[in-house]
């Protein structure tokens, strides 16, 4: 497993939602589905993503852009439309006032717009996760609140494909969707990572070095082994002392504060499984016991591995 790797090994689309969007100006979505991830590509003309802190931001053709919840913000025609739909939790949609419009504006298999202007100035592609594995946590805080991907960045056929398939309606759809909308997101990520203006977390970028990368990759590739800074520093080929400075110096925590983030954030998602027991996900993490886990698990989140389930199942 490499650095980008362990990062994406948590959001897999499962039924994501994917809409095709047409819009003719003026028009703007005020949106607050309050979804933690959300791609939005623009097909055709242009639009304005406006956070509610931050500088407008402009998406023409091929552009896409991430935006990273919960916090609402506009995608409007410009910055000085006001809102005229909100996009609610659950995708439902509404005037400001509250008047629903799912029905009055569903245009087709998952289209949905102007219906005075089938054609459309502006059509966009939405898709958007609702993950709540803790994988996934560590994703969203390597990434900004909004970045942008510009076509001239990057040269990838995801974009047209996606948008072939999204207005398709033939068995098994809903997983070549979720599949492409997981290239389309890797992809932009994967770009977006590799600029020298990205902000990517220092584990991320220490994976790069030939000393603390070969270590990171040691501790991701298996979490569960019995590992001391010793082992890792001898499968890296320096001291003790120096894979210790090193590491520190690079990922900003010591290797084994590192390991301990890693199981427990791993333990974390696989305890949303339906069929895993405490006991199972301890060991497949590194954990002797379930009591070791479970010790460990609430000393560094506050809950127990029961309460973390139950609470993850709520969600």
């Amino acid at each position: 497993m490499d650095a980008f790797t362990g990062l994406l090994d948590g959001p897999r689309a499962r039924g994501a939602f994917l809409l095709r969007s047409i819009m003719n100006p003026p028009w703007s979505l005020r949106i607050q589905d309050r979804a933690p991830l959300t791609l939005v590509a623009v097909v055709r003309g242009e639009a304005w993503v406006v956070p509610d802190d931050g500088e407008p931001v402009r998406l023409r053709p091929g552009d896409v852009a991430i935006t990273r919840g919960p916090e609402p913000y506009t995608v409007a025609d410009d910055p000085a439309t006001p809102p005229q739909i909100v996009i609610h939790p659950g995708q439902r949609c509404t005037t400001p006032e509250g008047e629903d419009l799912s029905q009055s504006m569903n245009l087709g298999v998952r289209t949905w717009g102007d219906p005075d202007g089938s054609a459309g100035s502006t059509v966009m592609l939405t898709g958007t996760y609702q993950m709540g594995g803790e994988i996934s946590q560590r994703l969203l805080e390597a990434l900004p609140t909004l970045l942008v991907l510009e076509e001239d960045a990057w040269d990838c056929p995801l974009v047209p494909l996606l948008a072939s398939e999204i207005v398709k309606d033939e068995p098994g759809q809903e997983a070549v969707l979720d599949r492409l909308l997981d290239l389309l997101l890797i992809a932009v990520l994967r770009t977006w990572f590799a600029l020298q203006e990205a902000e990517a977390p220092a584990w991320y970028r220490a994976h790069s070095d030939p000393v603390v990368g070969k270590a990171l990759r040691m501790l991701l590739n298996n979490p569960a082994h019995p590992w001391t800074v010793s082992t890792l520093a001898t499968g890296a080929g320096v001291s003790r002392a120096a894979l210790a400075r090193r590491f520190a110096e690079l990922v900003g925590e010591p290797p084994m504060t590192f390991l301990t983030g890693w199981r427990l954030a791993l333990a974390a998602d696989l305890l949303r499984e339906r069929d895993a027991t405490v006991g199972a996900v301890a060991r497949q993490v590194g954990y002797g016991s379930s009591f070791a886990l479970s010790t460990a698990f609430k000393r560094v989140r506050g809950i127990s591995p029961q309460e973390h389930r139950v609470g993850a199942s709520g969600r």
